[in-house]
């Protein structure tokens, strides 16, 4: 028997977006908002963005923040982007219905023997645990009824096939979790950067000849301030999405585990 298993790699798997597309439309999305929003004149005295900013003007302070502003703005909102690119992603990996309510109805079929029931019951949730489980059953009817195997080849051929079509599976899942993964490293190095750059100007304001520099001066301290802050929002929203997003896969991963080691079980009790 060459193959024993009806893989999942010919059926349609939902596909999230790929992340670098998201990264230059978020980076265009900034380079607007740093120029024509936060740089708009009517944010500085005499309508000039080289001059300081409005008293109490958030937006002319945020601009003095410098070139760093608009590329941790673009971390921040890529992010915020895969967050809901993910969301929507993982809510189709659980399918269409109850994620929980599901498995107990597919183990209390298997419990009856209504393999056609459970194999419908998939084909109704859709989703990475239904396509899973599918292929299992599938595997499951095909070896029960090969004569030439024995008991531990026909289980050894339903774990394989499990394990199969969940590394098939995770990786739709886990699409793009990298890149978040790494915006909260960099998120916070960028805001440290921009820390260090506006702190350099700051000092070199101080050092300079005539007397201090009052515009530079605060130039760069706005500069500092602003980036440290951007930088530690980026990378806190970066890391509750990362852990987040995890926590949810692990969900979905476990209720395969699940329902798995129940088709297993249900099939060795069977064969003994």
């Amino acid at each position: 028997m060459k193959k024993t298993a009806t893989s999942t790699k010919g059926a349609k798997r939902n596909l999230g977006i790929s992340a670098f597309p998201i990264i230059i439309l978020c980076f265009i999305l900034a380079m607007i908002i740093y120029h024509f929003v936060y740089g708009n004149p009517a944010n500085f005295i005499n309508n000039d963005p080289n001059n300081h900013p409005l008293p109490g003007n958030l937006l002319g302070t945020i601009y003095k923040g410098g070139v760093i502003v608009p590329i941790i703005q673009t971390l921040l909102f890529t992010v915020l982007t895969l967050s809901v690119e993910r969301m929507i992603a993982l809510r189709k990996a659980k399918g269409k219905k109850n994620l929980q309510q599901f498995v107990t109805k597919v183990k209390g079929q298997l419990e009856s023997g209504d393999i056609e029931g459970a194999r419908k019951a998939c084909d109704e949730q859709k989703g990475t645990v239904a396509n899973v489980i599918k292929s299992s059953l599938s595997t499951y009817t095909q070896v029960d009824g090969c004569d030439t195997l024995t008991k531990e080849e026909k289980q050894l051929a339903v774990r394989k096939d499990l394990e199969e079509a969940t590394m098939l599976e995770l990786p739709t899942m886990e699409q793009n979790l990298g890149v978040i993964a790494t915006i909260t490293t960099l998120g916070t190095l960028m805001g440290l950067l921009g820390t260090v750059i506006g702190m350099i100007k700051s000092f070199a304001a101080l050092s300079s000849a005539g007397g201090t520099d009052s515009i530079a001066l605060s130039t760069g301290i706005s500069e500092a301030l602003v980036n440290t802050a951007f930088g530690i929002a980026t990378g806190a929203c970066a890391v509750i999405a990362y852990n987040f997003f995890t926590s949810k896969i692990d969900g979905i991963t476990h209720s395969i585990d699940e329902i798995g080691a129940y088709i297993v079980q249900t099939f060795t009790v069977k064969n003994r």
